[in-house]
């Protein structure tokens, strides 16, 4: 089996909804039960994946995807895994915005890429954050919404923020000066309270009014938000249809793509970026 990082990219406001609850967030974003960390199911990214290929060829559709009439018939080639959070861009006093991580989401993140030469990061004691470049930094500091975080510039940020600005920044580089890494116990904080969070309404359609009653909050991560994801794929099963993993990989997702994620797409939620980390499965990948 083969395999391949993606990198999904929120050029708007992205909602994979969980469904009502009783909180104060009506419409919260989806999190991971055991961390809390943000993510968009795999099952969502796959289903548009598909939807893209249907018109290409519906034989190697069925069987990269799965076939569509007889779920028994064999199963498809392409495993689609959970996207989780990487980045969270935070409103800076200084530079606009950062895009934010933690140890965490970068040992994570380099245990999806296999890359030994991606170092982690230490926070050395309370207070101390690590950034690159000068965009957010101002006198020794980092102030992120009403967070005041003593920084510095640090070799391991340099690292990742150049892995990663061909990707969330192709062309202009806006990434690399914006990078910057907060210990785990802050990142926390900020994907619970700098996500984005809307109020919405309902209107009547005679009197153009709010129904009384039908007003509810709906969070998603905001735009520049980096999600990071896996691609694995064995051979096709399908009758007729030879392919290797590499073969499968390519179908899939062979380059840069633009679609529409989560819910909400008829208010301009959910369009994102999906770029694959490497030119082929071989570059990331393992058979």
């Amino acid at each position: 089996m083969n395999t391949r990082p993606f990198l999904l990219h929120a050029l708007s406001p992205l909602h994979a909804g969980t469904g009502h609850t009783p909180d104060i967030i009506d419409l919260p974003t989806a999190r991971m039960k055991a961390t809390g960390i943000p993510f968009l199911p795999g099952s969502s990214i796959k289903g548009v994946l598909r939807d893209a290929r249907r018109s290409t060829d519906r034989e190697k559709t069925e069987a990269v995807f799965g076939p569509s009439d007889d779920a028994a018939a064999h199963a498809g080639a392409l495993i689609v895994g959970d996207a989780r959070l990487l980045a969270l861009p935070v409103r800076s006093f200084r530079g606009t915005f950062a895009w934010v991580t933690s140890p965490l989401l970068l040992t994570l993140a380099k245990r999806d890429l296999e890359e030994a030469s991606l170092a982690i990061p230490t926070i050395d004691g309370p207070g101390a954050r690590h950034a690159h470049g000068n965009a957010c930094i101002h006198n020794g500091k980092l102030y992120l919404e009403d967070l005041d975080l003593t920084a510095t510039e640090a070799a391991e940020a340099l690292v990742w923020a150049q892995r990663l600005a061909p990707l969330a920044s192709p062309g202009d580089d806006i990434f690399t000066k914006r990078f910057a890494i907060v210990d785990d116990d802050t990142m926390a904080f900020l994907w619970e309270t700098a996500t984005q969070v809307d109020a919405r309404v309902r209107l009547d359609e005679r009197t153009r009014t709010v129904v009384p009653g039908a007003l509810w909050l709906e969070e998603s991560l905001p735009p520049e938000t980096l999600l990071i994801g896996i691609l694995a794929a064995d051979r096709s099963r399908r009758r007729n249809v030879t392919m290797t993993p590499n073969d499968v990989l390519g179908f899939a997702l062979a380059g840069e793509e633009v679609h529409q994620l989560g819910g909400k797409a008829t208010t301009g939620r959910g369009r994102c970026r999906i770029v694959p980390f490497g030119k082929n499965g071989a570059d990331h990948g393992k058979g």
